[in-house]
Order: structure tokens, then sequence, then C-alpha cells
């Protein structure tokens, strides 16, 4: 940013501009200063590597204990495991002559297309090439305060990767007022303690807690009067009914 600033010193002004140029031209940046590093520069490079030219594509990865794949893996499983979002700094702004954006955190919601992993020889680095919702008429917010997004939306088309450590996984449930539009909820932790090639990683069943606009139809039977009720998935007490 400081070598944009001091070649394009009339365009300082606008941080809308500064911005885009950073995104759009960064990596070149990056390539040709550590390409012209030497003993007698200021900066410093540990190591050069580069990656292998060629890129293992995964269906499925694990990464911390979580199973992702991508959505034509899911399209033929009982599991999801293609749903993840991304909490990221993004500049946002009024209009197009908005020349003094915001920069805060926005939430983004995709679905993993392909799963890449870049061999550096020495280690690995797993990304997801994914189709992000758009953020403006593709996510809203329901009056019961649940997020919905539309996965038909797609937005970004030109920044679709992001790595694996970026992202959070989440599930996608289809809104039973609008097929359009689906609800997310955060998938609950799983582990995998012990993995096998070959072994499924759909084996581990996934539960969630489903939900309703309104109160359930009371059509079950009422228990007897003489019996107690108690719950099975936490510590609790006998409560007796009057």
């Amino acid at each position: 940013m400081t070598y944009l600033n001091a070649r394009f010193p009339q365009k300082a002004k606008s941080k809308k501009w500064l911005q885009d140029e950073h995104n759009r031209t960064f990596s070149t940046w990056l390539l040709d200063r550590v390409a012209r590093v030497d003993d007698h520069s200021t900066y410093q490079v540990s190591e050069r590597r580069e990656p292998s030219k060629q890129v293992l594509k995964y269906s499925s990865y694990l990464i911390d204990g979580v199973a992702y794949a991508t959505r034509e893996r899911d399209d033929v499983r009982v599991a999801q495991n293609s749903g993840v979002s991304l909490l990221a700094k993004t500049m946002q702004v009024s209009s197009a002559k908005d020349k003094h954006p915001i920069v805060s955190d926005m939430v983004f919601y995709g679905v993993i297309q392909e799963i890449w992993v870049v061999d550096y020889h020495k280690f690995q680095i797993p990304m997801f090439k994914c189709n992000w919702v758009e953020n403006s008429n593709g996510i809203k917010v329901d009056d019961l305060g649940f997020t919905l997004v539309n996965l038909h939306r797609i937005g970004f088309k030109s920044d679709s990767f992001i790595l694996a450590s970026q992202e959070k996984q989440v599930f996608y449930i289809e809104d039973p007022e609008d097929p359009l539009w689906s609800v997310v909820l955060a998938t609950p932790s799983r582990e995998y303690f012990e993995y096998t090639k070959g072994e499924e990683l759909e084996k581990t069943a996934m539960h969630y807690q489903s939900y309703s606009r309104g109160l359930a139809p009371m059509d079950v039977d009422v228990a007897d009067d003489n019996e107690s009720c108690i719950r099975e998935d936490c510590d609790g007490i006998w409560v007796e009914n009057n």
C-alpha cells in the first residue's frame, strides 16, 4: 500500500481506488519483490520455494477433525459437508462515487465446488474454490433472526478461492416457506479420532435442532399423571407431575 501511495500520489485520497488496485496487483508485486531480494536488500526472505505445477484435487478432505466435501460429492451422499462461511474485512461503499468507504467485518456464505491442495514439497496448503452468495441480494435475516441465503445468486466470481484455514463450516436447510432460500445453521463439532484411507467420512451422522415458524400442533398423547419426565441428553432431576 505504501508503494501505491508513492507511485500514485494523485489517487491517495481515494481509498476505494487504492484498495481495488492493491487487490488487483498485490500478487504480481509480491512475486517481483521476492525475486529481487538479495543479501544487500532491506527485506529478507527466509526461503524461496515455488509450489509444484501439479495441483492435487480431492472430493473430500479432513481438516482439524472436520470433514469437508465438494457440492458434487454432497449430491450423492446423505451428509452435507460443502457449506462454508468466511468472516473477512471488506470495504463497503455507499455509492460508486464514494471515495471514503468504511472497512468493516462482513460474513460471506458459500458452497465448496473444488478442493485443491498446493504442494510446496516441504508442506501442503489446502484451498477451497467456492461459489459465494451475493451479499446485496442473496442474504437476508427473517423475523425470527434466522439468516437465509439464496444459493442460486452467485457473486464474487473473480475471487472464489480461500485458504481452508480461513473458513467455518455451516449447514444449509431449505426454507419450508420458500424453497429458493436456505436457512444457515452452524454445524456441531464433529471429531474423527481415527480415519483410514477409503473409509466413508459420512458414517458419522450430524444431528441438528429443527425449527418452525409457529407452535407445533398439539396432537401427541398426554402422559399419565403418575409418570415422571426426564431428559436423557443432559444431567437433570426428577420432576413429579401434579
